[in-house]
């Protein structure tokens, strides 16, 4: 398929007739068919979905199966910023439709908008050479995405009601911490000092520094047009978006990008068509967007430390449910292991 998509993985389907039926209540212009339903593979939170009902096609976002963390999760809050997000910073998909009513396919899902266009995760698309013009094109590509996103102004959009900018850090930092103590399932040494480390050294930006960030920026959250490699379509996967410290959303972005120095460990964890020597490191895009944004990145190193943190309690959470019998994904069975090579680089980081 084209479209990045699977077939429906076992025990995460729905009744796609009943979807239908309700939708077609709901959004206008769904043509008559039946409807076919495909899964987007990447991503390990949320489950999303492909809608295709002749030529017509959708987003069918849904929280995980079995039960998720408070406030975690919510399909309500995701639609309506994209709602208002949309107006103002286009590749943001427009929501369709919010259904809080669980009965429907047994949680809230959102439907929004589907932006055709390539994925790129750990491969560059069949046909497609790795080349430095290449590499550089879709690191500036995806910089200049992250600094436009960073350029809107939340006040303006109506997006004050998302995020309590003072004091942002100090709640992200405790926050992970606690989510990391109640999924915690192996010993891991370096977890404490790492942790005490992070907290003794939380910076505090102030709301004045506030901006949209997306919270889980990353190459595999962005869709490229097809013909053209070095231009982007659509960001995708919002739930975690809030109003916050810039500084952070680049930092997590960074920790994805994984490059050709880093040590073998970490590229096996987070395969990357950006380990590849023909991409730019992240040294270079961390200049690259302080130069485009303007803003001083001389703290940079904490928040580095603290992306991977969080990183590790994502991948602890969903290991924590793998092992307590809540989801039977096969991919998940390895996110122990995944867990304490994060934890020990971040231990090692900034010493």
């Amino acid at each position: 398929m084209s479209d990045n998509t699977i077939a429906v993985r076992e025990g995460e389907g729905f009744d796609a007739a009943r979807v239908l039926e309700y939708l077609r209540g709901q959004i206008p212009g769904i043509p008559a068919g039946e409807p076919e339903v495909r899964q987007f593979p990447t991503g390990a939170s949320n489950l999303t979905y492909l809608l295709r009902v002749g030529g017509w096609k959708a987003v069918l976002r849904r929280p995980p199966l079995g039960p998720v963390p408070p406030k975690a999760h919510d399909m309500e809050r995701e639609g309506r910023l994209l709602q208002r997000l949309n107006a103002v910073f286009s590749l943001a998909p427009r929501t369709l439709l919010i259904c809080t009513d669980a009965e429907v396919i047994g949680a809230p899902f959102t439907v929004m908008e589907y932006r055709p266009g390539v994925v790129v995760d750990a491969r560059l698309p069949k046909g497609t050479e790795a080349t430095p013009q290449l590499g550089r094109m879709m690191a500036e590509a995806v910089v200049d995405t992250l600094v436009e996103l960073h350029r809107v102004d939340y006040r303006a959009a109506g997006l004050e009601e998302m995020g309590r900018p003072e004091g942002f850090m100090q709640r992200q930092v405790d926050g992970w911490i606690g989510r990391y103590e109640k999924a915690a399932t192996d010993e891991i040494a370096e977890v404490e000092p790492l942790i005490r480390r992070i907290r003794d050294r939380v910076p505090d930006t102030g709301a004045a520094a506030a901006t949209v960030i997306h919270n889980d920026f990353k190459l595999n959250n962005l869709v490229f047009e097809p013909a053209h490699l070095g231009r982007v379509s659509a960001v995708v996967d919002w739930e975690m978006a809030t109003v916050g410290d810039p500084l952070f959303d680049l930092a997590i972005f960074l920790s994805y990008w994984i490059d050709s120095t880093d040590p073998p460990a970490l590229q096996a964890l987070v395969p990357s068509v950006t380990s590849l020597p023909q991409f730019p490191g992240r040294d270079e895009l961390r200049q690259m967007y302080a130069r485009k944004s303007g803003r001083d990145l001389s703290g940079l190193d904490w928040y580095m430390t603290f992306s991977y943190f969080k990183l590790a309690v994502i991948l602890q959470q969903i290991y924590a449910r793998y092992v307590r019998g809540q989801t039977r994904d096969p991919r998940f069975a390895g996110f122990g292991h995944a867990v304490r090579t994060l934890i020990q680089h971040a231990h090692g980081l900034g010493r």
